[in-house]
């Protein structure tokens, strides 16, 4: 869009006083007076622009303008834009433009500075990375009333060099109020912290969460100058959430000043750093606006989020109740079971299904957590968030005559204690807790025991008095499927003919041959996605007309949710299967691979390779 007049004066005053800032003019005519004695004059040439111009870019002066004068633009119309809506995505800001062009002086903003860390005693002796070396790295990412932000990764050290600013919007969630400027009594009513994770990246790109913490802003409401420096002390988590990591030189600014003094705030629930929070706290209806389009989508999302366990102390194998807000888990883009299902309900809840998540057992009593949505004609179907796969409730019922025929359940589950959302818990006080048993008759109070709504509104609602973990929007993926799939597939390429050099064997890849595997791995991936199987009979006509009379084909296809070619060519080794077809000895043979990358928001992915051979069969 075109810029008012006004806005045009403000934006030509600012680039003005950034050049005479940075003295443009005088660098300019030592140029200028240099060119002209030393190139122009012994050639008794005249001096064009063009000369001019070079001889700039030659000395880097037009390099550091551009380096100093950064707009924000609109990818549409690539013309200056001042957006007045909060921010719902991520944006990396330079904190002198920040403070001189972005700010809406009819808005509340507040301003924070990382100004570098100190006391990263794990990487004490991190040796200084040469020029051009990959070095392990930090990021640190912010999350503040639906705007996230993340760092510049700086690399990892005892006090690593961070040096960003971030302008957050204090803003109104009411509609039509979100642009109008915020009164006193209202900024003291905002209990949202600013969530702070830091990831760690390492040489192989595999990403550790490092700390999570809830930065109190308030307090810069009565700072005075309208500053506050604070040193933020980051404790580990899980089994070390007690154990400091290092700490961070954090300044606060508000735009305009405000002074009024802050209510203590009352926290009584759990997360990862190790402080209590009620469980229906980390469900929250949750819409994936246009990177989602069906439940069953968002249930195939979660499951290609990464699975790990939380670590247990002393090395045992029993379960560690740690649960991570929903920032650090999409940040670090791996978790528990209950990461998992906690995100599954909530994006269900947003589909305005009726969603549970569900805490009970699996087999040999292994805690777990999956999620329940409640049909309005009454079928009750069981959610697998580490899987995306989907079972239909048939209970049994144990007073039948023998010669009834029982339904035999498909699902994993044995017992279920309880069941909650953001606004329910229920406690299962059935005689039996196992799920083959039990009936979801959800208002029978006799079979399951409601919590007081009241006190989960209390500390779960809107407004409450305890500080909620905010809930960050999803972001988009950052992954180009079709470039990874083709980095993949070449290295792969490359790992199965060394392997094969190895064993004394030559290697002929026949390319007419991968591309015919691609229908089957889309079909692959359907199917995970819808349970509807499609595509099959297409594909097996392909194959027999391209492998000749006399020939066999074998194929194997495999899924991964990660893009590491050589961690993934590792795994395929270990199928004895996938092992004799790489190796395939025989008369005519010719190999072929496949890689399809799906990519799904947060830069998750679902990875499928298949690998295949076509040889000549001798009796």
């Amino acid at each position: 869009m075109a810029l008012s007049p006004d806005k045009a004066s403000e934006l030509k005053q600012i680039i003005r006083q950034q050049l005479a800032k940075m003295d443009v003019h005088g660098r300019i005519r030592e140029v200028l007076a240099e060119t002209i004695r030393d190139e122009i004059a012994p050639k008794h040439q005249q001096l064009s622009t063009d000369d001019l111009m070079k001889a700039l870019r030659r000395r880097g002066i037009i390099d550091d303008v551009m380096k100093e004068l950064k707009v924000v633009t609109d990818k549409n119309d690539q013309e200056v834009t001042l957006d007045p809506k909060p921010s719902t995505h991520f944006v990396n800001r330079q904190p002198p433009v920040l403070k001189k062009t972005n700010i809406d002086p009819t808005r509340r903003y507040l301003y924070l500075q990382v100004l570098g860390g100190k006391a990263f005693l794990e990487h004490l002796q991190e040796p200084e990375p040469l020029p051009g070396q990959t070095c392990s790295t930090f990021t640190l990412y912010l999350l503040f009333r639906n705007q996230r932000f993340r760092s510049k990764p700086v690399p990892c050290a005892c006090e690593p060099d961070f040096h960003d600013g971030f302008l957050l919007e204090v803003h109104k969630d009411s509609l039509g109020d979100g642009s109008k400027m915020m009164d006193a009594t209202t900024m003291l009513s905002i209990c949202d912290p600013v969530h702070m994770v830091l990831i760690k990246t390492d040489m192989f790109g595999e990403t550790s969460l490092v700390a999570s913490y809830f930065l109190e802003w308030r307090s810069a409401l009565v700072a005075e100058n309208r500053i506050i420096n604070i040193a933020v002390e980051l404790l580990g988590v899980g089994t070390e959430s007690k154990v400091s990591v290092g700490v961070l030189n954090i300044r606060l600014e508000m735009y305009p000043q405000l002074n009024k003094i802050l209510s203590q705030e009352i926290i009584n629930t759990q997360d990862e750093n190790g402080i209590n929070r009620p469980v229906c706290s980390y469900i929250r209806p949750l819409r994936a606006g246009r990177l989602l389009d069906t439940p069953r989508q968002a249930a195939r999302f979660v499951s290609v989020l990464g699975y790990e366990r939380a670590p247990v102390v002393g090395g045992g194998s029993g379960k560690q109740e740690q649960w991570c807000t929903l920032l650090a888990f999409l940040c670090r883009n791996k978790g528990d079971c209950e990461d998992h299902a906690n995100l599954l309900c909530s994006l269900l809840l947003g589909y305005g299904l009726e969603a549970f998540v569900c805490v009970g057992t699996k087999a040999k009593a292994v805690p777990h957590t999956w999620v329940m949505t409640c049909g309005t004609d009454g079928i009750i179907t069981f959610w697998e968030s580490l899987t995306g796969h989907r079972y239909i409730h048939s209970p049994i019922h144990p007073d039948d005559p023998p010669l009834v025929e029982q339904p035999k359940p498909m699902y994993p589950y044995r017992t279920i204690g309880c069941i909650f959302n953001n606004q329910v818990f229920l406690a299962n006080c059935q005689p039996s807790d196992a799920v083959e048993v039990c009936a979801f008759d959800l208002r029978d109070e006799s079979k399951w025991k409601p919590m007081s709504e009241e006190a989960i509104k209390s500390v779960c609602a809107p407004g409450a008095t305890t500080s909620l973990p905010p809930f960050p929007p999803l972001c988009a993926s950052t992954i180009d499927a079709a470039v990874a799939s083709n980095e993949i597939e070449l290295q792969l390429r490359i790992l199965v003919s060394e392997y094969r050099k190895d064993l004394g064997l030559t290697t002929v890849w026949d390319d007419q041959l991968s591309y015919l595997l691609s229908p089957a791995l889309a079909a692959y991936e359907l199917e995970r996605t819808t349970s509807i199987s499609a595509g099959n009979e297409e594909f097996q006509d392909a194959i027999r007309r391209a492998v000749p009379d006399g020939h066999t084909f074998k194929g194997f296809p495999i899924h991964f949710v990660y893009r590491n070619a050589r961690r993934a060519f590792a795994t395929c080794l270990r199928s004895p299967f996938c092992e004799e077809l790489i190796c395939c000895r025989g008369d005519q043979v010719r190999l072929a691979v496949r890689v399809r990358v799906f990519a799904y928001p947060e830069s998750a992915c679902a990875v499928w390779i298949m690998f295949a051979c076509k040889y000549r069969s001798v009796l």
